[in-house]
């Protein structure tokens, strides 16, 4: 996802498609705070260098939060600069923007075809897709041609790999809570599945892709994830959809508009999203009791398919709710793109564990070393 998504103040998006970091993406120009680079000690020399030993730990923190919030207020303000030059080369800028407009038009007319590619591409790809979930469940067994092959990309992953010997006895067999097993092997999504959602995850037989019709309003995608009969609700598909603006952002990427779910029929007493909780009440009067049983929101994957949704206008909510909710957008999103890019398209190694070595590397990327001297800034900072 590309990193510098704004988003409208009367109509809030989430980050762009294209690898977005869970540390980026602002909600809205208006509403997040622009961000400039670390002030350190070296960069501007003061009057009160070498002496910032004495300065206690949020004293510090204050006065860089004073400085960057001073130097956010002058982000987007003119210098005067373009206002002072000949109406001539005023004329020259003026068409700059002009043939902008033309590449920006070029650029949406590639993401749209991007995403035609893409359509036509998922569609080749479904005949393997339905090969994949008839081995998954047993109705099909892997052919010898199709197992030589998954020993020889083991092989070739692993030289010490042990192969199945070709006169091993046996027919192939379903592979037990396949899908449970390739979404905990996600770092986003564990950290979501509770104990008490394996359970119904064990029953979660196929997660699948579409793309929405071109002739919809707007472009997007579907996440579909098909269950068989369980004891928790009586959905068989729970889905997840992902639209995006119909215009392409600045970054040149499409912009999420927003994420709309299923609802979930839950039979009674199952309800993972909330927890149930007895309490007994006396009454002052009479000093009778009950018993009066209380429901309350708890942490569970199958929150996803209730997706945060942005407020109508910037004065709803305050700072600390609104890096709440731009948090959770953040996510949503990211666990949405990670389903489509990686998880459905590569299952067998999120299966496998072997999606994991990459995925680190990934992570790994976005982290820069930093000397033993920053460390106290660091903890300052937490």
């Amino acid at each position: 996802m590309s990193s510098n998504v704004p988003i409208s103040q009367n109509d809030i998006t989430a980050p762009t498609p294209q690898n977005t970091p869970l540390t980026q993406a602002p909600i809205a120009l208006g509403l997040s705070r622009p961000t400039v680079p670390d002030i350190s000690e070296d960069s501007e020399p003061t009057e009160t260098d070498g002496n910032d030993s004495n300065l206690l730990p949020g004293a510090h923190s204050a006065m860089l939060g004073l400085v960057q919030g001073r130097l956010a207020d002058l982000v987007g303000k003119s210098s005067g600069y373009i206002e002072s030059l000949p109406v001539e080369v005023k004329k020259s800028i003026e068409a700059l923007k002009g043939v902008q407009v033309k590449q920006n038009e070029l650029q949406n007319q590639f993401r749209r075809e991007c995403l035609e590619l893409e359509k036509k591409y998922l569609e080749l790809q479904k005949p393997l897709y339905e090969r994949r979930r008839a081995i998954i469940s047993g109705t099909a067994k892997g052919t010898q041609e199709e197992i030589d092959a998954g020993i020889q990309a083991s092989l070739k992953d692993n030289e010490e790999y042990s192969p199945i010997p070709a006169d091993a006895p046996g027919d192939p067999a379903p592979i037990p809570e396949f899908w449970l097993t390739a979404l905990r092997n996600h770092v986003g999504l564990s950290e979501l599945i509770t104990e008490r959602d394996a359970g119904a995850l064990k029953k979660l037989t196929d997660i699948r892709l579409s793309y929405l019709p071109s002739d919809q309003p707007k472009p997007g995608f579907k996440i579909a994830f098909h269950f068989s009969p369980n004891e928790y609700f009586d959905n068989e598909v729970l889905e997840k959809t992902y639209l995006y603006q119909e215009e392409v952002g600045y970054s040149g990427d499409f912009v999420y508009d927003r994420a709309i779910g299923t609802e979930i029929k839950w039979k009674e007493d199952k309800d993972l999203t909330k927890e149930f909780e007895i309490k007994k009440q006396r009454n002052k009067n009479t000093n009778r009791t009950r018993l009066v049983r209380k429901t309350r929101p708890t942490d569970s994957f199958f929150n996803f398919f209730s997706p945060p949704v942005p407020p109508a206008g910037e004065d709803e909510l305050d700072d600390d709710e609104l890096e709440d909710l731009e948090e959770k957008l953040e996510m949503d999103y990211q666990i949405g793109e990670d389903l489509k890019e990686k998880i459905i398209p590569r299952a067998i190694d999120y299966f496998t564990g072997k999606a994991l070595e990459y995925d680190m590397l990934e992570e790994e990327d976005d982290f820069d070393d930093f000397d033993d001297d920053d460390e106290g800034r660091f903890d300052d900072d937490v």
